[in-house]
């Protein structure tokens, strides 16, 4: 297995996460301790840099799809496409949303309602405060979100495909930084990169554990504590290492569309028997709040009010999607052969938004109506029994609510795995020598194994011993190195954006 090991990228990632879970083992306290401070300092000094980072992020991508950049093929005139669209759409967004899409968009939208920013005078549980949770929830899962992932993974596919670089995060920076960015010194990008990826999927496979946890509680008297949390990520990990090693074509594009058509179908049915015409207003309502505050909402830090709701719910936000982003725009960037650019956006961003948003308007519309009316009574739930417990609730206001609650168990788990193995996927390839722009899949079986495990063991300790504040910290830890070199190879684009023909010449 490790004979074709790039020694720079798989050594310092493994011995620092390994470290770090020894570390909270041996000194919970200490662990805590230093990570704290670490976070506290990611977030007093470095709130503005991922919020402003975010949105020129989406700025520049949509600069690029007007611009003529926008009519260049992703390996060349000739390059013949990998996927369908609609199969590739599939595996763009399934592999992207994560277990987060059902998680929080029932959760988050309830500490919102309740706990709305301070320094926007906002009534908890008020109209006003429903109206500043759906923008919220659009701003955080939509647009800008999408963004963060689609101009690494653009840059990244043509770097790999038309100017055939290196299957390397360093590709990307390579137009604008020379080939001092590849080498040894692209392995330390890439390990950078690798850290911070199983960072955020540590995260997101936390929450993962958490929602199947709680719903297998609906059932039996089973309960969220680290023998069920663990059990739990070892069930995720196993099958998405599995489908991983089975490749692009087999496992991954297979369960991305089992995912896309389940998650279609449970939108379709909490809009059916939910209160629809209640759905369809507010979800309107709250896209033209979106759109009415979107700067606003955007760039507000709460620095001169001293407010901590952009730090917990944005800068979280954000990081998550910039821990995963410079690995997924391997994948993302890898499968986008044969289209233009603005086709790529189209399925990278413009289509995963909107599906975000018809989402968001329907579970969150959905969560937020049934504390409104029931007297507070998720942010009830909320308090008592954790966030995890939210989603099964609200399925419980619905018809079929025991069946449904078996169909929402299995889809938390198949999103987690189509998500992770995606980016197992690309950790393999990223880790071992020898992969370019004719291979389609090259990993071994024993680096993607190994990988996920190590996923699984930072993901249980962090879930099991901290809880959700731990997950938070995991993610702002892991984004901000990520969110440096994703802004890094945005330079890249803007060069591509002033001289297009240097795309091909490799320059």
């Amino acid at each position: 297995m490790f004979e074709k090991i790039r020694p720079l990228v798989f050594w310092p990632s493994f011995l620092i996460l390994m470290g770090a879970v020894v570390m909270s083992f041996v000194d919970l306290e200490g662990f805590l301790r230093v990570t704290t401070s670490l976070n506290t300092t990611v977030l007093d000094q470095m709130s503005w840099f991922f919020s402003l980072g975010s949105f020129y992020l989406l700025m520049l991508i949509l600069i690029v799809y007007f611009s003529p950049l926008g009519k260049i093929r992703i390996g060349g005139d000739k390059a013949t496409p990998l996927l369908s669209k609609t199969r590739w759409f599939f595996i763009a967004l399934c592999t992207t949303l994560a277990v987060g899409v059902l998680f929080w968009t029932t959760a988050e939208p309830i500490y919102h309602l309740n706990f709305p920013p301070v320094s926007w005078g906002l009534e908890a549980g008020s109209v006003e405060a429903a109206k500043f949770s759906m923008s919220a929830m659009i701003l955080h899962w939509s647009f800008t979100p999408y963004a963060i992932y689609a101009v690494p993974s653009l840059v990244f596919a043509l770097a790999f495909y038309n100017s055939k670089l290196p299957f390397s995060i360093g590709s990307s920076l390579q137009p604008v930084f020379g080939d001092n960015v590849l080498g040894r010194n692209g392995q330390i990008i890439d390990t950078i990169a690798l850290y911070a990826l199983v960072a955020g999927m540590a995260s997101s496979l936390g929450t993962g554990a958490m929602t199947l946890v709680g719903g297998v509680g609906e059932f039996t008297d089973i309960r969220t504590t680290p023998l069920t949390l663990g059990i739990s990520v070892s069930l995720i990990v196993a099958t998405f290492v599995i489908s991983a090693a089975s490749g692009l074509h087999k496992g991954i594009a297979r369960l991305s569309s089992i995912n896309a058509y389940l998650l279609l179908f449970l939108g379709l049915f909490v809009f059916v028997f939910g209160p629809t015409v209640f759905l369809l207003s507010f979800g309107t309502q709250g896209l033209g709040s979106y759109l009415g505050n979107f700067f606003e909402l955007s760039l507000f830090t709460g620095a001169v009010s001293g407010d901590d709701w952009a730090q917990k719910w944005s800068v979280f936000n954000w990081a998550v999607w910039f821990a995963w982003a410079p690995i997924a725009a391997l994948f993302l960037g890898k499968i986008g052969r044969g289209y233009s650019v603005r086709e790529f956006i189209q399925i990278n961003l413009f289509f995963p938004a909107l599906f975000a948003i018809v989402w968001i308007s329907i579970f969150s519309g959905m969560a937020i109506h049934t504390d409104m009316t029931q007297a507070g009574i998720l942010n009830a739930t909320l308090s008592d029994q954790g966030p995890e417990k939210l989603l099964y609730f609200v399925f419980n206001q619905l018809p079929l609510s025991q069946l449904m609650t078996l169909v929402l168990i299995f889809v938390a788990f198949i999103s987690y795995v189509t998500a992770a193995d995606s980016n197992t996927d690309a950790i393999g390839n990223l880790c071992t020598v020898g992969f370019d722009a004719d291979s389609e899949e090259r990993a071994g079986l024993g680096v993607k194994v190994l990988w996920g495990s190590i996923i699984g063991v930072v993901s249980w300790t962090m879930v099991s011993f901290v809880g959700i504040d731990g997950i938070k910290m995991l993610s702002n830890l892991g984004g901000l190195p990520a969110a440096i070199i994703i802004l890094a190879s945005s330079l890249t684009l803007c060069k591509w954006l002033r001289h297009p023909a240097s795309i091909t010449a490799g320059k």
